[in-house]
């Protein structure tokens, strides 16, 4: 009787909670929510607890500026929960948010996470969102709801490989008939490129920059590839604090150089690819020699990503429509359609 009366205050959701950033899809309504994934807290010594202070895009633009009393968090890495309470707080927030604040709210909730979480990791998902109030909770893997986003057709009897790189993982699947027939998943991703970038400036410039410098360095030049002609290639001035002296200081940093930077990790997601390769079925090998690669994820957008995997793979591969949103648009299918994707959905309790 709880439920059924439920659901007339409330909006069923599907909620990709990132490393980066959380996307709320609403049943009927499309994607109504895209904040980043950070809360600013302060510690409580009296109640001896953390208050929350702000959620999303205004936490964000505290990170790197907060005084010692308030700490700027992210309650997710490796697309996994770090810290449950906050955690907690921030699915809270965002749930009632999507509600206006309607107190009487109780959604069903589908969330995705990684393939690589363990059941502990899953179980502690499922009951943050129990906490925040969910009626129900289903949880299914990024890389199946990645490639229903994408327009993969996963439930037909033919080979459909999909790469997602997110912020903390990046996940490989293989799916034909509407299970997933081969899942990998490395715990390297869009954060590991920034770390890249703020590694490679320390050491090669004598230049401390921020997380918020970084990404916006892989945003405005990031490649996977270094330009050839030289002439055409794009730089971008930087400021951070001088190693040496200690002082604020200004630099110039080039497609080149952040390419370099990065080669690491792009080889360490396209020897995932490759491993999948040779462990997928050779039915399926040969689907996938037809139909090609499907990236998607914020990662993916990474300018010749998908040109490095080509030249390593010799296979076709395309960067989806709306990359960055697949993971929760395909939640979002399933949410639409529970009796189809039921299979797909699993509930630790």
């Amino acid at each position: 009787m709880y439920n059924w009366l439920m659901k007339f205050f409330s909006a069923d959701m599907a909620i990709d909670l990132g490393t980066a950033n959380t996307l709320i899809y609403v049943k009927g309504k499309g994607i109504v929510l895209n904040e980043p994934s950070v809360v600013a807290v302060a510690e409580n010594r009296l109640l001896g607890r953390k208050e929350v202070l702000a959620v999303g895009e205004e936490a964000k633009k505290m990170l790197g500026r907060t005084p010692g009393t308030i700490s700027a968090v992210r309650p997710l890495r490796d697309g996994v929960i770090a810290d449950f309470e906050v955690a907690e707080e921030m699915i809270k927030y965002f749930i009632r948010k999507v509600h206006s604040r309607n107190l009487l709210a109780a959604p069903l909730i589908i969330i995705c996470v990684p393939s690589c979480a363990t059941p502990v990791e899953r179980r502690a998902i499922q009951e943050a969102a129990d906490a925040a109030g969910a009626r129900k909770v289903y949880i299914v893997e990024e890389s199946t709801a990645a490639a229903v986003g994408a327009g993969l057709p996963i439930d037909k009897p033919r080979g459909s490989m999909v790469l997602d790189i997110g912020g903390g993982t990046t996940e490989i699947s293989v799916m034909s008939l509407g299970g997933v027939v081969y899942s990998n998943a490395v715990r390297v991703a869009g954060d590991q490129i920034d770390l890249d970038i703020i590694d490679y400036v320390r050491k090669n410039k004598n230049l401390l920059i921020g997380e918020a410098t970084a990404e916006e360095i892989k945003k405005t030049i990031g490649c996977a590839i270094a330009p050839k002609d030289k002439k055409e290639e794009r730089s971008m001035k930087i400021k951070g604090r001088d190693l040496l002296s200690g002082v604020p200081r200004e630099a110039v940093i080039t497609e080149s150089q952040v390419a370099q930077a990065l080669s690491q990790t792009v080889a360490k997601i396209i020897d995932t690819v490759r491993q999948a390769l040779e462990l997928t079925p050779p039915e399926l090998s040969a689907d996938i020699v037809d139909y090609g690669i499907a990236m998607t994820g914020g990662g993916a957008q990474l300018r010749d990503f998908d040109t490095a995997i080509r030249q390593a793979t010799g296979l076709p591969v395309f960067l989806a429509d709306d990359a960055l949103s697949c993971v929760v648009l395909g939640s979002g299918q399933m949410l639409d359609d529970l009796d189809r994707f039921k299979h797909t959905l699993q509930t630790m309790y």
